[in-house]
């Protein structure tokens, strides 16, 4: 079995579509520098708590200096969801909404760190599947599981006639 057919999300499509018009169609073609350049926003590496800055036009999306390159990538698009989707100061928020955004730049991170149109191309039912997405995509096993429980609990049934 290849990879399954399985309900996408809205917010999962979006991502894709993007990728997609914007030419990002292989996991060596996810480069953060060039999204981030392509969105508008500048990527600076600080040996600091990764965030993203607004200030007037010019935003900013910190990671940290001092982890893998693989977890800064993993940074890098969870703050690229706060740019692109969210507004407001998470520290002056009630916290149910604090929650609501990270919530939704966690999805968002899964579905950037490894798209859909880029990641059907592999058989889910590999042994080394995790550890393949992982290298391919450079992005901590960790994620690349949670993304594969997703799409699991998202696959629809085979219609027999």
């Amino acid at each position: 079995m290849g990879f399954p057919i399985y309900s996408t999300t809205i917010l999962e499509d979006l991502v894709t579509q993007w990728y997609i018009n914007h030419r990002y169609n292989n996991p060596e073609d996810l480069n953060i520098q060039d999204i981030g350049l392509e969105s508008q926003i500048f990527l600076r590496c600080k040996p600091m708590q990764a965030r993203f800055m607004k200030v007037g036009r010019f935003q900013e999306i910190i990671v940290d200096s001092r982890l893998p390159t693989i977890y800064q990538r993993e940074q890098f698009f969870h703050e690229l969801c706060h740019a692109l989707r969210h507004a407001g100061r998470q520290t002056m928020m009630p916290k149910a909404f604090h929650e609501l955004q990270e919530r939704d730049a966690r999805h968002f991170t899964l579905y950037a760190s490894l798209p859909a149109h880029m990641i059907n191309e592999y058989t889910i039912t590999s042994p080394a599947i995790i550890d393949q997405l992982s290298r391919d995509f450079k992005v901590p096993r960790k994620l690349c599981i949670e993304r594969l429980e997703k799409i699991k609990g998202r696959i629809v049934p085979s219609i027999k006639i």
